[in-house]
Parts: structure tokens; C-alpha cells; sequence
């Protein structure tokens, strides 16, 4: 059941090098693209204030960037892409004030957002990679800026500043990693049938809306399988409703063991199952699909001393041949599923009859 699980790991699901998902990590990234440009322009008149012209109009030039990077960030392609981009000079910027002559002294309490902001927008890994080196080349800045402290106090005022830095840094590292794997195991289970282990209906037709959109776009084809067990309230009634859990995971299993890395299965409901084969045309996919059927029928359900014979039957529709949208291409899967259904069972019906 594990090779299911792996199967339907849905895209755009968080994983831990991506930290949030990606809607979420885009509504947070232009909240902090608005905070941040707010944040500037206070400090952009703060600097004009002080005589510090050249400082304050990068600020506000930054600022409008923000601003615009905030309107623009939802259609973004690629949102990782727009997260370094505004990591790496916002902490190139830190840096800097820290290492200014004339900075305020306290300027450096800024450097510990570098772990909180790395971490929630590029999750553990790539946080990791990329905080760490950040707050070294600061905490380095800040010693040059000040030297070796000569004093007890002065140790322990550097003590405190490393410390606590080092602290954020490893609560952060250690939140993260439960919290993406809390997010995970949700995700999963927000998207995962739970007797079979495949995708539910609702995650099913989510990644067949998402194929039909990849098709219009890139103009491959693709084909959409929908299956039904044959005489399933039979098992249910002959050998009672467990024999029929076994029955469908067993189905499951005998499809996993054939279906590409490329394919993608759910649970419809009750006995119907849905298999989209992408970069697949009709005729390809008649070869795989009557290794499918036949693996069902020949493969027969060991339970409970009882040995049971069992089969599907199946009905395509190809993208665009037969449907351009994922409604009309399911109406054609299943018109001809219910032909097979009619014609005897355990029959895969790839056309329409002329």
C-alpha cells in the first residue's frame, strides 16, 4: 500500500524543500512584500530625516518594488524564484546596516527574521542553507565593526547576541521539520482514500482538471479510465463487507503493479475507480489498460480460506478526441464503462460504435 501512497502525492503538496504550500507561501510572501515596503518607507523618511539622501532614496526605490512584487506575485510561474529574490538582498541590506560605521547598535536584532523567513518560505533544507551562512558572515561583520570584546561585560553582551541567534536558528530548524511533517500528513490525509490508499474523488478531480489545463497548454494528449468491479455487491453479500475492502485494495494493488510513475489512480466511490494516463493516446492506451483488466481477472483474492475470482470493466476517453473539458471527457469514460457493463462485464470499451 506504501507504492499507492507514493503514486498519488499530489503536485503543489508542501514537501520539506519547499516549506508551504503553494498558495499559502504565496499569500505570505506578499504580506511580507507589503510589510516590508511599509517598513521601508517609515525608515526611508526616518534617513531623509538624518541627512542620509542616497540611503533614503534607495529605500523608497525599494519600497515601490516591494509593492509592485506584491501585486504581481499570485500569477508568478515560478514563486521559489521571487522567495530568493527577495531574500538575498533583503539579507545582503542586513549585513550592511550591521556593518555600517555610524549604524545604530542595535541594528543587528534585525538579522533574527533571517532564520524565520528562510525557513517558512523555503522550508528546512534550502532555510537552512541559506540562514546559516547569513547570520555567520553578520555575527562576523558585527565583531569586525566592534572588535574582540575587551571587558566581561563586553563578552557577555556578544554572548548574548550569538546565543540567542543560535538558539532562533535551531528552534526555527526544529519547528519547521514537525510542522511540514504535520502539513504533510494532513495534506495526506485531506487527499487520500483511506481503505484503498489511492486518491479520493475530490484530489482525483483536481489533478484531472490540472491535466486537462497541461493538455490545452503543452497539447499532448491524455487518457481518462474509469473503471468498475464487476459483481461487487455479490462479493459483499457472499462473503461479507470485509471480503469487499479486501476486494477493492487488492484491485488497487493489482493496478499499481502495472500503472507508470506517470499515471494517476483514485477512488471515485463505492467499486469505481479513475486512472488518468498522461502523454497517451487511445491506441497506447488499450495495451496497458488490457494488461490491467487481465491482471485483475487472473489474479484471484485470497481471504480468509476463500479464494475469489474477481474482474473490472473499463471505458477510455481520450483528450480532446472525445471531451475538451474534464465533465465531457468522464460522461464518455463512463457511457462506454456502462456499455461494457451491458455487453457482459470484464470488457474494456475504448469507442463509441459507429
Amino acid at each position: 500500500m506504501q507504492e499507492l501512497s507514493d503514486r498519488i502525492l499530489p503536485e503543489g503538496q508542501p514537501s520539506e524543500a519547499s516549506g508551504l504550500a503553494d498558495a499559502d507561501q504565496r499569500s505570505l510572501l506578499r504580506l511580507i512584500f507589503v510589510v516590508t515596503a511599509l517598513t521601508m518607507v517609515f525608515f526611508c523618511m526616518l534617513q531623509a530625516l538624518e541627512g542620509h539622501y542616497l540611503l533614503a532614496a534607495f529605500e523608497l526605490a525599494a519600497s515601490c518594488a516591494l509593492f509592485w512584487a506584491a501585486w504581481q506575485v499570485s500569477g508568478a510561474r515560478n514563486v521559489v524564484r521571487w522567495v530568493y529574490i527577495y531574500l538575498i538582498p533583503l539579507f545582503g541590506f542586513l549585513i550592511y546596516i550591521v556593518s555600517m560605521p555610524d549604524a545604530s547598535a542595535t541594528a543587528f536584532v534585525w538579522i533574527y527574521l533571517v532564520p524565520i523567513l528562510s525557513y517558512l518560505l523555503l522550508g528546512r533544507k534550502a532555510g537552512f542553507v541559506l540562514a546559516a551562512p547569513v547570520m555567520t558572515l553578520t555575527a562576523l561583520a558585527y565583531m569586525l565593526r566592534f572588535g574582540v570584546p575587551e571587558t566581561p561585560v563586553g563578552w557577555i553582551d556578544l554572548g548574548n547576541a550569538l546565543l540567542c541567534g543560535l538558539l532562533v536558528l535551531v528552534f526555527v530548524h526544529l519547528y519547521e521539520g514537525r510542522r511540514a511533517a504535520a502539513q504533510r500528513a494532513l495534506q495526506s490525509m485531506a487527499e487520500t482514500d483511506a481503505l484503498t490508499g489511492v486518491a479520493n474523488r475530490g484530489h482525483f478531480q483536481a489533478h484531472l482538471d490540472r491535466s486537462v489545463r497541461e493538455s490545452t497548454r503543452t497539447h499532448a494528449p491524455f487518457v481518462l479510465v474509469v473503471l468498475d468491479v464487476d459483481l461487487f455487491k455479490e462479493v459483499n453479500d457472499r462473503w461479507g463487507h470485509d471480503a469487499g475492502d479486501a476486494a477493492l485494495r487488492h484491485i488497487c494493488d493489482c493496478l499499481a503493479e502495472r500503472l507508470r510513475a506517470t499515471d494517476f489512480i483514485g477512488r471515485l466511490g463505492g467499486e469505481e475507480f479513475g486512472i488518468v494516463l498522461g502523454n497517451t493516446d487511445t491506441d497506447a492506451a488499450i495495451h496497458l489498460v488490457e494488461d490491467l483488466r487481465n491482471r485483475i481477472a487472473s489474479n484471484r483474492l485470497e481471504h480468509e480460506r476463500h479464494s475469489i475470482t474477481l474482474s473490472a470493466t473499463f471505458g477510455l476517453a481520450e483528450w480532446p478526441v472525445d471531451g475538451n473539458s474534464p465533465g465531457a471527457l468522464y460522461r464518455s469514460a463512463d457511457r462506454r464503462l456502462y456499455r461494457g457493463k451491458a455487453k457482459g462485464r470484464n470488457l474494456l470499451i475504448a469507442r463509441d460504435e459507429i
